[in-house]
C-alpha cells in the first residue's frame, strides 16, 4: 500500500484499535489475539491498528513486537488493513517501523517519544528520522508530549512525503483548526481523544469526520451504530447513546488514571472476548466496577 493509498483509507470510516491478548501470567497469547481480530474484522472498521495506545504498544518490548504485528498481518489479510502502533525514542520507534514495514503493515502510527519534554526542532527531527527509515505511508499522533505545531507540520510535510496523517489526542480546539487551516487537504485528519465518540460531531464540525474508537472492540455493532449517526448529522442517535452509554461509560473510565485501557479488556472480557489482564502500571477495573460496565453493555442488546 502506498502512503496516498494509506491516506485514502483515513478519509472515510471507522477506524479501531484491538486490544494486545495477554496470558494470565502477562505473557502475548497469539492465538487469543488472532482470535479477537477474526472476530473484529468483518464488523466494518476501515483499519485496525495493531499495537496502538489501546493495544499497549507502552509496555510491549522489542523482542515481542514484530510477532505482534505479524500476527495481525496474516490474520486480517485480504480482510482490513492493518496499521501498527510505533513510538518511544526515536531508533526504537525506527525499529518497531521497520519492523512492522517488513510484516507487511499497511503503514505506522507514530505514538509520542514520552517522559522528555521537547522543542519543536527536536519533535521534528524525530519524526522526520522515523518516516525517512521507511517507505510506507506515517500518520503522526499529537498526544501528552509530542504537540506538533502547525509551522512544524507544514516543515515536515515538505520533508516527508510520506507522512500523510494527523491524529489529535490533545482536544485543544484552536490548535486543531489551526492545523487544519494551515495543511488542508495535504494530510488526512483522526480524531483520537479517548472515547473519541463524546467529541465526535465537534471534531466533524472542524474538518475531521474520521476518527477512532476504543469501544468498538467490546460493543462493534453500536460502536458502528454511533459512527453512522455521527456521518449523517443524525444527533437523536447520537445523544441516545451518548445519554444512554458513553456518558455513564465515562463516569467508571474516570475513576482511575489509566483505566481507558483498562475498561476496554474489562468489556471485551464481559463480551465473551478475554484479553486476559491490562500489565503494570495499568491495573484491572475492581468488581463493582465490572459489574456496572456489564449493566451498560446488557441495555445495548446483542452485539
Amino acid at each position: 500500500m502506498t502512503p496516498q493509498e494509506l491516506k485514502s483509507i483515513m478519509g472515510s470510516g471507522l477506524l479501531s484499535f484491538p486490544l494486545t491478548d495477554f496470558h494470565a501470567n502477562g505473557d502475548f497469547n497469539a492465538r487469543g489475539y488472532a482470535e479477537r481480530l477474526e472476530w473484529l474484522a468483518p464488523h466494518g472498521a476501515s483499519a485496525l491498528f495493531a499495537a496502538g495506545g489501546t493495544g499497549e504498544f507502552f509496555s510491549l518490548t522489542g523482542h515481542e513486537y514484530p510477532g505482534i504485528i505479524q500476527t495481525a498481518v496474516d490474520t486480517c489479510r485480504g480482510k482490513v488493513p492493518i496499521i501498527a502502533g510505533a513510538g518511544g525514542p526515536t531508533r526504537y520507534a525506527i525499529e518497531c517501523a521497520q519492523a512492522a514495514e517488513k510484516a507487511g503493515a499497511h503503514g505506522i502510527l507514530l505514538l509520542p517519544h514520552y517522559l522528555t519534554e521537547a522543542g519543536q526542532d527536536g519533535l521534528a527531527a524525530h519524526v522526520e528520522a522515523v518516516c525517512k527509515s521507511v517507505r510506507f505511508g506515517v500518520i503522526v499522533y499529537n498526544r501528552g508530549q509530542c504537540r506538533l505545531q502547525p509551522a512544524t507540520l507544514a516543515r515536515l510535510a515538505e520533508r516527508c512525503p510520506n507522512l500523510v496523517g494527523f491524529k489529535d489526542g490533545i482536544g485543544d480546539i484552536e490548535l486543531m483548526s489551526s492545523i487544519y487551516m494551515k495543511m488542508g487537504d495535504r494530510f488526512a485528519y483522526l480524531g483520537g481523544l479517548p472515547t473519541a465518540e463524546v467529541y465526535a460531531a465537534a471534531y466533524k464540525a472542524l474538518g475531521t469526520p474520521v476518527y477512532s474508537s476504543a469501544v468498538f472492540n467490546f460493543i462493534p455493532k453500536t460502536a458502528m451504530e454511533f459512527y453512522r449517526a455521527v456521518a449523517v448529522d443524525d444527533l437523536v442517535t447520537q445523544h441516545r447513546l451518548l445519554r444512554e452509554f458513553f456518558m455513564p461509560y465515562l463516569e467508571i473510565r474516570n475513576r482511575m488514571q489509566g483505566y481507558a485501557v483498562s475498561i476496554v479488556k474489562a468489556g471485551a472480557r464481559l463480551v465473551g472476548h478475554d484479553a486476559g489482564p491490562v500489565r503494570p502500571p495499568l491495573t484491572d477495573l475492581n468488581n463493582a466496577e465490572s459489574e456496572a460496565l456489564g449493566a451498560l453493555i446488557a441495555r445495548l442488546g446483542p452485539q
